[in-house]
Parts: structure tokens; sequence; C-alpha cells
């Protein structure tokens, strides 16, 4: 024969059970984040040049900006690069010679790169060009060579039709049985 031994709680220990269950999540609250860099020089600086490199992800962000993992580990780059004594201009050379030219915020005006600088002037120009050609050639027709707008051409035509009430059905007559 096999003895229970049941155990009783009490009302008290029942509740300092209760309490000590509902104060565990208490001891996950997160604390302030703590720098991932323990000179903060070296993260004034990491921040310094990561603002001038782009997010290959996002493109329009820099990486100090993004939240996108290769953006993480940019910067992670660039810490250990700083980390290992490089300058800031050698760390920028670092990520140009390994991602080109485009991973540069600001790129250096050159022969490859002078149609993003100078395009959107040249678009800016020729598009004036055409208005000012277009608005030549207008001023320089008479007016009867001019469409005539629709607002101004009859103006009865453009009022609305009068509202018509619909047809009155004949009540007269049953449908069904015909009367």
């Amino acid at each position: 024969m096999v003895l229970e031994r049941r155990t009783r709680w009490t009302p008290g220990a029942l509740r300092l059970a209760c309490a000590g269950l509902l104060a565990l999540p208490l001891l996950t609250l997160a604390g302030e984040a703590r720098p991932n860099a323990d000179d903060p020089a070296l993260e004034a600086r990491m921040l310094h040049i990561t603002t001038e490199l782009r997010c290959l992800v996002c493109q329009n962000q820099t990486v100090a900006d993004s939240h996108s993992g290769l953006a993480q580990d940019l910067r992670q780059k660039v810490r250990e690069l700083l980390a290992a004594g490089n300058t800031d201009p050698q760390v920028i050379d670092y990520m140009t010679a390994r991602y080109g030219d485009f991973v540069l915020y600001r790129p250096p005006v050159k022969t490859s790169t002078v149609l993003l600088w100078f395009g959107p002037a040249l678009l800016l120009l020729a598009a004036l060009g055409a208005l000012l050609r277009v608005l030549r050639q207008r001023s320089r027709l008479s007016p009867e060579q001019f469409d005539a707008d629709d607002d101004t051409a009859d103006p009865d035509a453009t009022a609305p039709a009068a509202a018509q009430p619909p047809p009155t059905p004949d009540l007269s007559k049953d449908p069904v049985h015909g009367h």
C-alpha cells in the first residue's frame, strides 16, 4: 500500500507564490542600451563616417540611419577598421574600393559620375528650352489658328439636359389577371 502525502498551501504561501510569479516579468525589463563601442570617441567617428556612406539596401538612407542587416554589418566593419588604427579617409577608401562610388552619399565629380551630378540640371534646361520654343511658336500664330475652347464655344451646348421624370406605370391593369 502506497501512502500519499498531500501538501496543503496556506493562503499566505499561495499569495506569496502568486506575487512571485507576477513579479517575474519585471526581471526581464530592458535597461539602457549600452554603446556598441567602449570608446565614445570611436563611436562618434564611426557615426560621422557612416553618415557619409549610402546604405546599399535602402539607397535613400545613410548607413548610420538604416536598420538593414547590411548596414549593421557595415557599421561593425567601420568600427573594426577604426579600432585597428585606420584614419577616416582610409576607412572611406576601403568602402569605395569594395563597393564603388555608389556607396558614397556624395560621390566625387569625375567622368563616371558627371551625369549624376549635372544630369538633373541638364534635364531642367532642356525642359525650359522646350517650353520657350512652344510659347514662341504659339505667340506667332493668329487667333484664328487656335482651336476654340469647349467651354466658350456654345454656352447652351454645355448646359445639362433638363431632368425628365421617369415614366409612371399604368396601374389600372392587373398584370396577373389581365383586367
